[in-house]
């Protein structure tokens, strides 16, 4: 019955993976993309916020307005954090590759390690050290590749996202009772109401084209099912394993902008590929050597 439950986990996070992979593909339909970023995360904002709440009504009534009363500073960081790194992924991707965008994000769990042993004083391990560095070898060399094609700017604002995620996921770890679907709401919210403010101030027009605003509430639909699908099977999978499954998301997202039939047709530079395949042997890497750490960390 524990295998069983275990093999339904694993399916379960490898879909969530996959409706997180199609995010890059959405963004890459934008009609115009560097021109309304702000238009664009306004909406996905509010429709993870608004998605986020509908889902906690239907799984816990009413009471679940009580999480925000719960939230506490952790999750307050937590939300802020997640919301920036939505903000820097979506700037990103609109200044470089799907793939080095991805890639960039691939390097959270060594990022998280970092942040845990600087906050939360957890032990940073030889495997993880030595992954760490490998993936650090992996960024530098596709560093050197987007100065020469001008997408450092991507590059750059890539690993703050990444950063934001692992803040993100220490908070969590920093109070272990933080509503996590709520801080994920937190996230929606701040990034939208950021996104508000923004276009107030520069005076600029809320709406761009119907297209837009729909392909923005899309990929805001898919994070929020994908997070739903990771919640359920994250409870029964240790973080290793949830880190190597990760790779979906990413190698995923890669592909279909590549795929010929989706008519984006993105392919990765020779230095992408070989810094990516750097990263990708480190998180396999840490992954395959740190099994038997069974923390779980399922979200609530």
């Amino acid at each position: 019955m524990k295998k069983d439950k275990i093999d339904s986990a694993i399916l379960i996070v490898l879909i969530a993976g996959i409706f997180w992979s199609f995010g890059a593909l959405v963004v890459r339909f934008i009609e115009d993309a560097q021109s309304v970023p702000w238009q664009y995360l306004f909406f996905r904002g509010f429709t993870i916020f608004l998605l986020i709440n509908f889902y906690l009504f239907l799984k816990e009534g009413k009471s679940f307005i009580k999480n925000y009363k719960k939230i506490g500073a952790s999750g307050i960081l937590g939300g802020i954090s997640l919301g920036i790194a939505m903000m820097c992924f979506i700037w990103s991707i609109t200044h470089t590759t799907v793939a080095v965008t991805l890639l960039m994000l691939a390097a959270m769990p060594f990022m998280t390690a970092i942040l845990g042993y600087i906050f939360l004083k957890e032990k940073v391990s030889n495997t993880t050290l030595t992954a760490i560095i490998v993936a650090a070898i992996g960024i530098i060399f596709m560093a050197f590749n987007s100065v020469e094609i001008g997408t450092l700017f991507g590059l750059v604002i890539g690993l703050l996202s990444a950063l934001g995620f692992s803040f993100f996921s220490v908070s969590l770890r920093w109070r272990k009772n933080t509503p996590t679907f709520t801080t994920v709401a937190v996230a929606g919210l701040f990034c939208g109401t950021f996104s508000f403010f923004v276009l107030i101030f520069s005076d600029a027009n809320f709406f761009t084209t119907f297209r837009n605003s729909s392909l923005s509430a899309l990929h805001g639909t898919l994070v929020c099912s994908g997070m739903i699908l990771y919640s359920l099977g994250s409870k029964h999978l240790p973080a290793a394993d949830l880190t190597l499954l990760s790779l979906t998301e990413v190698l995923g997202g890669i592909f279909w902008v590549w795929l010929p039939i989706f008519g984006i047709n993105e392919i990765p530079t020779a230095n992408t590929i070989i810094g990516g395949s750097i990263i990708t042997f480190a998180l396999l890497y840490y992954s395959l050597n740190t099994r038997r750490n069974r923390r779980f960390i399922g979200l609530n």
